[in-house]
């Protein structure tokens, strides 16, 4: 029996895969940075580049900014994390992410000339792992399966009850 009339149940399942697999990445990042009371983005704003790097290099200068930045990011991604392994307000989950992560590549883009002191896990032109995670999760925004398989589901049935 298909789950939804639309897509075959392989095709939903790859896409809630894809789902719950970006929405533990989100959410371990989130979890490690919680768990380490020594951690701040400090270290990856200061080594931004590009055309924002004074925006980004000044809020890691002011310790009143970065404070709310470091809060924002650990609790933004085990927020993100959570919803989308959830499907739980999944398409404000697969938004909030894609913004998170343009922030992320906006800060340390891989492009051509620019060098950073902190090692990469490989070497890379344009394209980086943000940038598809990034894709993956417009592909889900797309292709919402949270309505079908996951919270947003049983939200829905007791709301048109």
């Amino acid at each position: 029996m298909r789950i939804d009339k639309k897509h075959s149940n392989w095709q939903l399942a790859a896409l809630v895969t894809l789902r719950v697999l970006v929405g533990w990445h989100f959410l371990y990042e989130g979890i490690t940075k919680l768990m380490n009371p020594f951690w701040s983005a400090a270290s990856f704003l200061l080594e931004s580049k590009w055309i924002f790097a004074g925006i980004f290099k000044g809020i890691a200068g002011n310790p009143s900014v970065l404070s709310v930045v470091n809060v924002l990011n650990t609790w933004g991604l085990i927020f993100i994390g959570l919803g989308l392994m959830l499907g739980c307000l999944s398409r404000i989950a697969t938004v909030a992410g894609m913004g998170l992560i343009l922030l992320y590549y906006a800060s340390n883009p891989p492009f051509t000339g620019l060098y950073y002191a902190i090692p990469s896990e490989g070497n890379y032109l344009i394209v980086n792992k943000n940038l598809i995670e990034m894709a993956a999760l417009f592909v889900l925004l797309l292709f919402p399966t949270g309505h079908i398989i996951g919270l947003d589901h049983l939200f829905h049935k007791l709301r048109s009850k």
